[in-house]
């Protein structure tokens, strides 16, 4: 439950956060603990997933959340572990820091882990949510989302559908109850912006720490906003992009000749 006025608080509340082993997931689901929450977290890395379970006060289950057997058997875990599932933050991403020269496989396991695992998450929360008084749904996007990330055509493409998703959820399920955020950084000193090209433009915008994309959440949910700007210029950049495209695609173009200078 959240209180206008008061700082959030979640005790009772059952949480599962994916990708969660560290960065932004860890942050996210950090904070929730705090706020009372009893949270589950995942990710592919087994032992760096269990030291941030111990340090933080959460239950960790690894494995993979973003084929079908993988989000059915983390559901699964969660509910015999909770009880049930309140919320489900689907943070887990990979980047795709190539653009036409990443091969068939690269482009499927970009689409399958940035975009499929939240329908397939929502496919098993959402119906039962609706008949069960609400949940909650978070999408760890990125601005790349609103955007276009310089160098990541497979990242930009599949984040740009997340949003999409994470909207249709919102506008399809918000009169039963469901609640939707879609979590749209710039740069954020992760392992996954380190290794990305394209990088030195979000620098110049500034390099948030996970923490703080943690806080932009929970004053989101406070305020009960569907997106969450960690960096508040997005929102300018999100105005031009659709009022001006032309100057907007012109001036990034610009952007990615110097990058190649």
């Amino acid at each position: 439950m959240v209180i206008p006025g008061e700082p959030s608080s979640f005790a009772g509340q059952r949480v599962v956060v994916t990708g969660a082993a560290g960065g932004i997931g860890a942050a996210i689901a950090a904070g929730f603990v705090a706020r009372g929450a009893s949270v589950v977290i995942n990710d592919l890395d087994h032992d760096r997933l269990q030291r941030t379970a111990e340090e933080i006060g959460a239950v960790a289950f690894a494995g993979d959340a973003a084929g079908a057997e993988g989000v059915a058997a983390l559901v699964a875990a969660a509910d015999a572990e909770l009880g049930g599932i309140d919320c489900w933050v689907a943070n887990a991403g990979v980047g795709g820091p190539v653009g036409l020269q990443l091969d068939e496989p690269g482009w499927d396991l970009t689409w399958q882990v940035n975009t499929m695992a939240h329908v397939r998450a929502a496919q098993l929360l959402v119906p039962r949510w609706s008949q069960t008084g609400g949940g909650r749904f978070v999408v760890t996007a990125s601005a790349a989302g609103l955007l276009t990330l310089l160098g990541g055509a497979a990242y930009s493409v599949t984040k740009h559908a997340a949003v999409a998703f994470a909207e249709w959820l919102q506008l399809t399920y918000a009169h039963r109850g469901i609640s939707v955020h879609a979590i749209c950084p710039q740069g954020v000193d992760t392992a996954l912006f380190r290794s990305s090209e394209g990088r030195e433009v979000m620098e110049a915008e500034g390099v948030l720490q996970p923490v703080q994309v943690a806080d932009a959440l929970f004053a989101a949910i406070e305020s009960g906003q569907f997106f969450v700007l960690p960096h508040p210029q997005v929102a300018d950049y999100y105005v031009t992009r659709a009022t001006h495209p032309d100057k907007w695609l012109a001036g990034m173009n610009k952007l990615q000749q110097r990058s190649e200078a």
